[in-house]
């Protein structure tokens, strides 16, 4: 059994490979309720198998291979992907590039190449919508009908509901873009949460007694401008605060910047990784015609979210290591 979450890739040697895994299959954008499910249940055959688990996913992301020009808003790069995935009790993951080659590789050869001649899994999990090989025509029925000529185990998944319908990654994104934070991390089983480095900014915050971190965003992320409370990990260390999201209106309605007011903090933090978890929604943005508005406004939003985070004291992602 493996003692670190590992990730295998197209480059890693054949002899570096253990036989005999189980895999939960998936892209895992991120990996929220339904895709836990898939994975919880690739953990148990694994686990009866005394054989590791592992995740077998694809970067980039199939629909930026396709459609390049397309803006997407992706819940979790890869980097974030694989330390959730390390969160969650796998022993390690399989990350296949997607690219031409891969995009013209049938389902038939996928199975038999990837999955038996180059992993040797042992047992396989899948959501029931998962689709996988040349124009999607691999399928779930298509795994369990080969599992007895490969002398495999596949387990399909249903879907799982929440909010009365179907967890998906598209329909965390839409809760987002809406600011429905809460619905969010229903579906997620965890708060969603982005990582960045801590950049210059214009001091302003400074200025006005709330100096901030900032951080530059995917340019194509679609949550929703406005104020919310967040809390913020450095480390192991995590830092209740407040940030606004959104093109600061009130002065240069600029590029798309979050700001995060991190409360009994005085450490710099320039340079630095900060993760950021969404726990609540507090306004949209607003524009102000004076300061003296704006900094009774950002008292209020601070009051707003110490209260939600204190209704929330443990509320943060499950992050693992990746060796």
């Amino acid at each position: 059994m493996t003692t670190r979450f590992s990730v295998i890739r197209d480059a890693t040697p054949p002899g570096d490979i253990i036989r005999g895994t189980v895999v939960a299959m998936g892209n895992f954008d991120g990996v929220h309720l339904g895709h836990r499910a898939v994975i919880s249940a690739a953990i148990d055959m694994a686990r009866t198998r005394g054989k590791p688990a592992f995740a077998v996913t694809f970067e980039p992301h199939p629909r930026s291979f396709f459609s390049p020009h397309t803006p997407q808003f992706r819940l979790t790069d890869e980097a974030a992907k694989l330390r959730l995935l390390a969160g969650t009790g796998l022993d390690g993951a399989v990350v296949m590039t997607f690219d031409g080659p891969r995009a013209g590789t049938t389902a038939q050869d996928f199975i038999n190449h990837d999955l038996i001649a180059r992993l040797g899994v042992s047992g396989v999990a899948v959501g029931y919508d998962f689709h996988f090989g040349k124009g999607r025509a691999g399928s779930p029925s298509l795994l369990a009908a080969e599992a007895p000529r490969l002398g495999i185990e596949v387990h399909v998944q249903p879907h799982v509901d929440i909010l009365d319908r179907p967890v998906s990654s598209s329909a965390i994104r839409m809760a987002l873009a809406e600011g429905q934070v809460t619905e969010a991390t229903a579906m997620l089983g965890g708060p969603w949460f982005i990582t960045g480095e801590v950049i210059h900014g214009e001091k302003r915050g400074r200025d006005l007694g709330y100096p901030t971190a900032n951080i530059r965003l995917d340019t194509n992320c679609g949550l929703r401008h406005g104020i919310y409370a967040v809390r913020a990990g450095i480390g192991d260390k995590r830092v209740d605060g407040v940030a606004s999201f959104g093109r600061r209106p009130t002065f240069d309605n600029g590029a798309p910047l979050l700001e995060v007011f991190l409360f009994d903090f005085k450490s710099d933090l320039y340079g630095r990784q900060l993760d950021v978890a969404f726990i609540g929604f507090i306004r949209d943005e607003l524009k102000f015609d004076g300061i003296e508005g704006l900094v009774r406004q950002m008292d209020d939003d601070s009051a707003k979210a110490r209260a939600m985070l204190a209704a929330a004291p443990d509320a943060f992602p499950k992050l693992g290591e990746v060796g």
